[in-house]
C-alpha cells in the first residue's frame, strides 16, 4: 500500500483544520477517547456540534486563538492508501512554517473560502507550492454552503485560480466544491451540488496518481562522515558515509571528488556493513575508494561522466523566513546538504509581487518576501538547479548569531 503525503494550505479561517478533522472523522481514524475529548472540549467552548478543528490545533495557543501556528502532522489510512497530512499555518506571520511542511509532499490542497475567493495568502501559498515543485494542486473551494451552493461562485473562483496557476506554471490542478463543516463532497458526491460532476475529496486522494519516482539517472553523493576506525582489525580503513541523493553507484566505477577535481575509482560499496556491487538513491552507504585523497564532510563523489555545476556564486529564489530583514553583504551560514560555508547576499535582483505575480525592484527583503538574489560563498559549492535535482538544488541560510534558519532557497 503506497503513501500519499500532502499539505493543506490557505488563509486564516479558510477551514484547513476542519477539513483534516473531517477526513479523520469520516475515514474512522479517530480513537474513541480522542472523540470523547473533542466532544467535551466542543461543549466547553459552547459549540452546538463537534469542532473537528480541535483534532489538529494541538497547541494550547492554537485552541485559544482559533488559528494554526505550527505545522501539525496527522496520519490515517483507508483500504486503498495511507496518508500523511501536514496542516500548514494560514496566518501570514507563520507562512515560513509552510515551507517545512511542503518540502517533501506530492500534493497540496489549497483551501479557498467561497465567500472571499482568492486572497493574498492563497497566492503566497500557491507560489511556494510552485517554487517547491509540488506536482499536484487540489483547490478545495470550502464553505460552499455559505454561498448557497452557488455554481456561479464556484466557477468564478476556478477561473481566477486557473489564470494564476497558468502564470506560475502549475501543471496539474483539480477543483472540488466542499463544506468541511457539513461534509459535502467528502466521501461521495453531495446532492447539494448536482452541477459538480467530479470526484469527492477522499476518493480523489485515494486515486490520484503520484509520480514519486526517484532520479536514478544523475548520480549525486555528498560525504556526511569520514569513517577511520584506526584499530588493529581495520588499521587502514577509510570509508565515506552518506546518503545517495540521486542516481546509482557501482563498484569499480570511476569518480571525481568535487570541488577539488581529483579522480579515483570506487573500490567497495557497503550498506550496513555488508558489501554490495551497487547502490542507488535514497540508500545510505559507505564508499571506499582506490586512492587516499583528502576528502572532507560536504565534498561530493560524482561519477566521472557527470557534470554538476561548481561555483562560489549562485543565483537563487529565496523565501525570507526571519522577522529581521535581510542585510545584503552581511555574513550568513549557507547549508547545502552536509556542507556549511560562509556566504553573503551579493545582489537583490527582484522581488516577486504576490498579488500581481510580477517582478519588481527591491532594496530590502522582509518576512515572507520571495526574491531572486545572487549569493557569494567563501568556498565553491557543487550543485544543480532545483528544477533538475531537488536534493542538490536546495539550500538554507542560517543566522551566525542566533543559529536560526532565515531563508529557504532554490538554486536556479
Amino acid at each position: 500500500m503506497d503513501i500519499l503525503r500532502f499539505i493543506t494550505a490557505g488563509s486564516v479561517d479558510d477551514g484547513k483544520s476542519t477539513l483534516i478533522g473531517r477526513l479523520l472523522y469520516d475515514s474512522k481514524s479517530i480513537l474513541t477517547d480522542q472523540l470523547e475529548a473533542i466532544e467535551k472540549s466542543s461543549k466547553t467552548r459552547g459549540n452546538g456540534e463537534i469542532d473537528l478543528a480541535l483534532l489538529t490545533d494541538g497547541l494550547r495557543a492554537e485552541r485559544e486563538q482559533g488559528i494554526t501556528i505550527d505545522v501539525a502532522y496527522k496520519y490515517f489510512a483507508t483500504a486503498k492508501r495511507k496518508f500523511i497530512i501536514a496542516d500548514a499555518p494560514g496566518h501570514i506571520q507563520y507562512t515560513r512554517n509552510m515551507i517545512t511542511g511542503a518540502s517533501n509532499v506530492s500534493l497540496a490542497i489549497i483551501l479557498i473560502d467561497a465567500r472571499t475567493g482568492l486572497v493574498e495568502q492563497t497566492k503566497r501559498h500557491s507560489i511556494i507550492a510552485s517554487l517547491l515543485g509540488i506536482k499536484h494542486v487540489l483547490v478545495a473551494i470550502n464553505k460552499i454552503d455559505l454561498v448557497g451552493y452557488s455554481e456561479e461562485v464556484y466557477y468564478s473562483i476556478v477561473s481566477a485560480y486557473q489564470q494564476m496557476a497558468d502564470q506560475l506554471g502549475i501543471q496539474s490542478v483539480n477543483y472540488i466544491p466542499i463544506s468541511a463543516l457539513n461534509g459535502d463532497n467528502f466521501i461521495q458526491a453531495s446532492p447539494n451540488t448536482p452541477w459538480y460532476q467530479g470526484k469527492a475529496l477522499l476518493p480523489f486522494l485515494e486515486e490520484v496518481v503520484i509520480d514519486d519516482t526517484v532520479n536514478l539517472t544523475n548520480a549525486r553523493f555528498q560525504v556526511q562522515y569520514v569513517i577511520r576506525p584506526q584499530t588493529a582489525e581495520f588499521p587502514d580503513y577509510r570509508g565515506y558515509a552518506g546518503k545517495i541523493i540521486s542516481g546509482i553507484y557501482k563498484k569499480g566505477e570511476q569518480v571525481n571528488i568535487l570541488p577539488s577535481g581529483a579522480s579515483t575509482t570506487i573500490r567497495k560499496i557497503e550498506i550496513a556493513g555488508e558489501e554490495v556491487e551497487s547502490a542507488f538513491a535514497p540508500q545510505s552507504v559507505t564508499l571506499l575508494l582506490d586512492t587516499d585523497i583528502d576528502i572532507s564532510r560536504g565534498d561530493s563523489i560524482i561519477p566521472a561522466e557527470e557534470t554538476p555545476q561548481i561555483s562560489n556564486e549562485i543565483t537563487v529564489l529565496l523565501c525570507w523566513l526571519s522577522e529581521e530583514p535581510l542585510q545584503p553583504f552581511n555574513k550568513y551560514i549557507l547549508q547545502h546538504n552536509n556542507k556549511r560555508v560562509l556566504a553573503s547576499v551579493k545582489e537583490i535582483l527582484y522581488k516577486l509581487d504576490v498579488n500581481s505575480l510580477t517582478e519588481e525592484p527591491a532594496n530590502s527583503v522582509q518576512l515572507n518576501d520571495v526574491v531572486k538574489v545572487k549569493i557569494k560563498t567563501a568556498e565553491r559549492l557543487v550543485f544543480d538547479s532545483y528544477q533538475q535535482i531537488q536534493g542538490t538544488g536546495a539550500a538554507i541560510l542560517i543566522d551566525e548569531t542566533s543559529n536560526n534558519t532565515v531563508a529557504a532557497m532554490m538554486i536556479q
